[in-house]
């Protein structure tokens, strides 16, 4: 069986890093691609420069897009929302699959982006690809069978250099919610005099440290509480992840843009 073969952006990143090395793990990857961006120390070096296998592979620049994607199957990316809308269009258009991490965009950012991609190639797009994580966000449904009493918050923790808060997972969560709470209005963290009135969803947001992910959705009632919990270990979880994606697209010939759900096999 022939390897799939990835080209890997943001590879120098801390997730672009994390997937070339689970990728060198598995026999039936090939890294044969790795994208940087233009301003990194790191562009034009070798993957061997920098620790990583295969050493061969050297890290281009988004200019040089079509080179680092020439020979391979899926492009997988977790990068930021300027360089997504900026090289995933390009992608789509070389008729590449694509796996996409990113977070932080706005909802007029991803309509663009969706436009751009929808039509031409498989695509999996997720705020996050821990299979458990995924998991969990599908069985929130089940808690729509508690009386209208109860209320819901989310709570996530990542590591310092994280940016966007709300995390993407944590709005998916509350997305969630909200289908089946009628939640009317997010509080994004609390202060001063106020009591939660019944439209509300609280939405707590920590940074600290190196925090892969904590995920908690914390279900109040009078007398109990339910605690829901998903702690990532390591970047590996979302490699991983990322990675039993692009398998999984290799299947998949009709152009749109899935989720994990699909990936898994969940019931929506």
């Amino acid at each position: 069986m022939k390897p799939i073969k990835i080209c890997v952006a943001g590879a120098d990143g801390k997730m672009g890093s994390t997937i070339i090395k689970e990728a060198a793990a598995i026999e039936e990857f090939k890294i044969v691609g790795a994208v940087t961006a233009l301003e990194s120390e790191n562009a034009g070096k070798t993957l061997g420069e920098i620790g990583l296998t295969p050493k061969e592979v050297e890290i281009l620049t988004p200019q040089n897009l079509e080179i680092a994607l020439k020979n391979a199957d899926v492009y997988i990316s977790f990068t930021t929302p300027k360089a997504e809308l900026e090289n995933l269009p390009k992608v789509a258009n070389l008729n590449k699959r694509i796996v996409m991490g990113t977070t932080g965009f706005t909802e007029e950012q991803k309509k663009i982006l969706e436009k751009a991609v929808k039509s031409k190639v498989p695509a999996v797009f997720s705020p996050n690809f821990s299979i458990g994580l995924n998991v969990m966000l599908n069985s929130i449904k089940f808690y729509k069978t508690l009386p209208k009493d109860y209320d819901f918050s989310i709570f996530e923790m990542h590591h310092l250099g994280k940016i966007d808060a709300p995390s993407g997972t944590a709005k998916k969560i509350a997305e969630a919610i909200a289908s089946f709470k009628g939640y009317s209005k997010t509080v994004y963290g609390r202060e001063g005099l106020s009591k939660r009135s019944e439209n509300e969803l609280e939405v707590l947001s920590a940074r600290g440290g190196g925090v892969p992910g904590i995920h908690e959705i914390f279900i109040a009632g009078q007398h109990e509480l339910i605690r829901i919990e998903h702690i990532a270990f390591s970047r590996s979880v979302f490699a991983r992840g990322a990675l039993y994606a692009a398998k999984w697209l290799m299947n998949r010939k009709e152009p749109k843009i899935y989720d994990m759900n699909d990936v898994l096999g969940l019931e929506r």
